[in-house]
């Protein structure tokens, strides 16, 4: 089972996510893994954001930090666990910024992160920020960043059994999986 689930900064997304993840583990078994996509800082503000994200979603999570190489994370999770990937938006910038990896790249690994997942029954929940709800920017390089995640986060809901998006801590269901055809 694969679920994104997509919001605007401090929509309440990770929340949703982590009841998600909850859940399908509840249900399936195995283990719980959190794959946080933020590189540690010595930003003290960032550090404590980290700090207080990793203490709001309690204990059970086994946490795996990896910004950019999201297979070789994926190949640290036992088969028939739950994954928890946050975030997208996080991601794509350490990807297109901080790394060797360019923009085809990373739509091969988000491809064959979903394609992996599903092969060795890890159910997936992605989360990804919201980021081109306004006019398009007139900066070359914002423009390549959102066309790339736009592209990311198109694959994602394309394969994804669900597709959620949060605003104001209330969620709307964009797609889910027919039960029937599964």
């Amino acid at each position: 089972m694969i679920a994104f689930i997509s919001g605007g900064a401090r929509s309440g997304k990770s929340t949703h996510a982590e009841a998600l993840a909850r859940r399908w583990q509840a249900e399936r078994g195995g283990a719980r893994y959190y794959l946080a996509t933020a590189r540690r800082s010595d930003d003290g503000e960032w550090q404590a954001r980290i700090d207080r994200h990793r203490q709001a979603r309690g204990e059970g999570w086994i946490t795996l930090e990896e910004p950019v190489d999201l297979v070789a994370a994926l190949e640290r999770v036992e088969p028939g666990s739950t994954l928890l990937l946050d975030c997208l938006t996080l991601w794509a910038s350490q990807l297109l910024y901080f790394s060797d990896f360019d923009e085809a790249q990373g739509v091969a690994m988000i491809e064959r992160l979903l394609v992996e997942a599903r092969r060795r029954d890890v159910a997936l929940v992605i989360v990804s920020n919201d980021v081109n709800e306004g006019m398009p920017p007139e900066d070359a390089e914002v423009w390549r960043y959102l066309a790339f995640l736009q592209r990311a986060h198109r694959l994602v809901a394309q394969e994804a059994d669900e597709v959620i998006q949060v605003k104001a801590g209330l969620s709307q269901v964009w797609k889910r999986r027919d039960e029937e055809r599964s």
